[in-house]
C-alpha cells in the first residue's frame, strides 16, 4: 500500500485535488446550460466517481506487501471494522447530498458564488471539526486565521450575487424598454440603449447575443435545462446554504473512518487505510446518488420536466462529458484524503479553496460577470482576494501525523 508520508506530497496532493475538484463543476454546469437534463448528467457522474474510487484501490492500495497496521485495500475487506465502515459510508451519503444540492444551486445563483459559499462553509466548519479531531496537528495561530478569511468570503460571495442578479434585473428591464420603443411608431429611430444591449430587436436576433447582454441571458435561459426567470433569490442560497453544511461534515466522518478517535474498533483491529475508507464513502455516495435521482427522473423540482430510466439510458448527448466529471471528482477526492492522511485533514481542507478554479471556469466558458456593474467586480475581487490568502495560510498551517 502506497501512503503519502511527507509534507511536500501532501501538499502536490492537495494541490492536484484543487484543480481536479474545481473542473468537474464547470463540466456539469456547461451541460445544464446546454440543456440535458441535471438528473441524466448526475448518473452518468456517479458511475464514473464511484469506479475512480475502485481503481485507486486496486492500485494505491494493493502497491507492496500488507502490514498488521496497514493492511493492503483487499486484506482490509475481510476484517471486522464496521464501525469506521459506517463513518466512511457516512461521509458518502452526506457528500453525494451536498454535490446533488449544488447542480441545482449553480443554475440558480451562478458557478462562482455558490463555489464560494459552499467552500467556505465547509472550511469554516468541516476544518474546526478536523482541527480537534486530528489532536491539534495543525498550526492553530495559522489555521484559525485562514478560516477567518473563508469566513469573510461567505459574505462577499452572498454580496456579489445580490449584486450580480441586480445587475441582470437592470440589463432585462432596459432591453424590455428599448424593445416597446423599437416597435412603436418610429421603428426607424434606435435609441443608444438598444445599441448598448445588442439587441437588434427591428430585425430579429441575426447575430450570436455579446455575453452578458439581455439577449444573452434570454437565449441561455431558453436553452438550459433548469429555468432561473422567476425564481426568488432565496431558494438558490437556501439550497447552497445546504451544500456547504453537506460538505462541511463529510471531511470529518472521513477522518473519524481513518483514524478512529473515538476507539470504536476492537482491540487489534486495524484503523482503515485511506484506500479502504474511500471505498466505503464511495459506494454509499453512488448509492445515494442513485436512488435520488431515479427519483428524480420520475419527481422532478424546480419545475424540471419529468424524464424515465429509459430516456436517461438513450440520452447520449454530453454523456462523456459527465463521465469525465465524475472521473476528475473521483480522484480529487482521493487526493484530498491521501493528503489528508499525512499532513491533517484540516489542512487538507484548503482544496475548497477550489472557487478559484470554478470562477476561472465560469469566467471563461459561461462568461459570468460580463458587462457587470462596478460595484460586482469590486466584491468579486475581494472574494477571489479573501479566497487567495485563505487557501495560502491554510496550507501553512499543515502539520504532520505521527
Amino acid at each position: 500500500m502506497y501512503l503519502v508520508e511527507s509534507k511536500g506530497g501532501a501538499i502536490a496532493c492537495m494541490l492536484l485535488a484543487l484543480l481536479s475538484l474545481g473542473t468537474w463543476p464547470a463540466i456539469l454546469t456547461l451541460l445544464e446550460r446546454r440543456g440535458r437534463l441535471p438528473q441524466h448528467t448526475y448518473l452518468d457522474y456517479s458511475i464514473t466517481n464511484l469506479l475512480a474510487a475502485i481503481i485507486i484501490a486496486f492500485t494505491f492500495g494493493q502497491i507492496g506487501s500488507t502490514k498488521p497496521d496497514s493492511p493492503n485495500f483487499i486484506t482490509q475487506l475481510a476484517q471486522d471494522n464496521w464501525p469506521s465502515v459506517m463513518f466512511a459510508m457516512a461521509g458518502g451519503i452526506v457528500l453525494s447530498l451536498g454535490n446533488l444540492a449544488t447542480q441545482y444551486a449553480w443554475a440558480l445563483v451562478g458557478l462562482s458564488v455558490t463555489e464560494v459559499v459552499t467552500s467556505s462553509i465547509t472550511v469554516v466548519i468541516g476544518s474546526t471539526l478536523n482541527y480537534f479531531l486530528d489532536d491539534k496537528i495543525n498550526k492553530a495561530e495559522i489555521l484559525f486565521p485562514g478560516v477567518a478569511c473563508f469566513l469573510i468570503a461567505v459574505c462577499l460571495g452572498s454580496a456579489v450575487h445580490r449584486s450580480n442578479a441586480d445587475d441582470n434585473k437592470a440589463k432585462l428591464r432596459d432591453f424590455e424598454m428599448a424593445k416597446q420603443e423599437a416597435s412603436g411608431p418610429s421603428p426607424e429611430i434606435e435609441t443608444n440603449s438598444s445599441k448598448d444591449l445588442e439587441t437588434n430587436v427591428t430585425d430579429g436576433t441575426s447575430t450570436k447575443p455579446k455575453e452578458g447582454t439581455a439577449r444573452f441571458l434570454i437565449e441561455l435561459e431558453n436553452k438550459r435545462a433548469i429555468k432561473v426567470f422567476g425564481k426568488r433569490k432565496i431558494i438558490g442560497l437556501a439550497i447552497t446554504f445546504f451544500a456547504g453544511l453537506c460538505f462541511s461534515l463529510f471531511s470529518p466522518a472521513f477522518n473519524l473512518a481513518t483514524n478512529d478517535q473515538w476507539n470504536r474498533l476492537k482491540q487489534g483491529v486495524p484503523k482503515l487505510v485511506v484506500y479502504t475508507a474511500f471505498f466505503y464513502f464511495s459506494v454509499s455516495c453512488f448509492i445515494i446518488a442513485l436512488i435520488l435521482n431515479i427519483g428524480f427522473l420520475y419527481y422532478p423540482v424546480l419545475g424540471l420536466p419529468k424524464s424515465s430510466f429509459k430516456a436517461y439510458l438513450n440520452d447520449w448527448n454530453g454523456r462523456y462529458w459527465a463521465f469525465l466529471a465524475g472521473f476528475l471528482c473521483g480522484f480529487g477526492n482521493g487526493l484530498q484524503f491521501m493528503g489528508g492522511q499525512a499532513a491533517g485533514y484540516a489542512a487538507a481542507d484548503s482544496v475548497q479553496a477550489l472557487p478559484l478554479v470554478s470562477t476561472f471556469w465560469g469566467v471563461v466558458l459561461f462568461g459570468e460577470y460580463r458587462r457587470s456593474s462596478r460595484k460586482t467586480y469590486l466584491l468579486l475581487f475581494s472574494m477571489l482576494f479573501m479566497f487567495i490568502s485563505a487557501v495560502a495560510v491554510l496550507m501553512a498551517s499543515s502539520g504532520h501525523r505521527k
